[in-house]
């Protein structure tokens, strides 16, 4: 994988498959975690606005499906399947390739920040109706606090990649 030395939204070639993509996935997906559930679970709440609950969410979509869907199968849903590992190479395969040749020259950040929205419309917009839960969750406040972390979870993902991709390449 090439590394990102300039502010784009990175290389429009797809990384390699090998340890160091694989760290890069799993690394970038925990701080995205991290950044969501800081934000969803207590940063959110202290202002006075919706607490995020992925878990739940994560489980009601299990359910739906028929599988078990007990706490631990929640929580590795959406910490390790999820958090860590798809929406991590979603945007490493997917997005930054596509967003590199689309829009050549955009800043990582924007372009992070637009698929964070993507992973909303996706999360919010269709896993909660497999789920059994109304619409984008009835456009309430808890809505528009998962569009926040999702775009953080895509903006401290993408920052993740461009650092070790930075440190890689010294």
């Amino acid at each position: 994988m090439t590394a990102t030395t300039t502010p784009t939204a990175g290389s429009a070639s797809l990384p390699a498959i090998n340890l160091h993509t694989l760290a890069l996935i799993l690394i970038s997906g925990a701080a995205g975690t991290l950044a969501f559930d800081l934000w969803g679970k207590a940063i959110s709440p202290m202002l006075g606005f919706a607490q995020l609950a992925p878990v739940g969410l994560a489980r009601g979509f299990l359910g739906a499906l028929g599988l078990p869907n007990g706490a631990a199968a929640g929580n590795f849903m959406h910490l390790f399947l999820v958090g860590a590992i798809a929406y991590p190479v979603g945007w490493l395969f997917i997005a930054r390739p596509v967003i590199a040749r689309i829009l050549p020259g955009l800043h990582w950040v924007i372009g992070s920040a637009i698929y964070g929205a993507g992973l909303w419309v996706f999360a919010i917009g269709g896993i909660t109706m497999i789920a059994g839960l109304p619409f984008f969750l009835g456009f309430t406040g808890i809505t528009w606090v998962a569009l926040a972390g999702h775009v953080f979870y895509a903006i401290a993902a993408a920052a993740a990649v461009v650092y070790l991709d930075r440190q890689r390449s010294r």
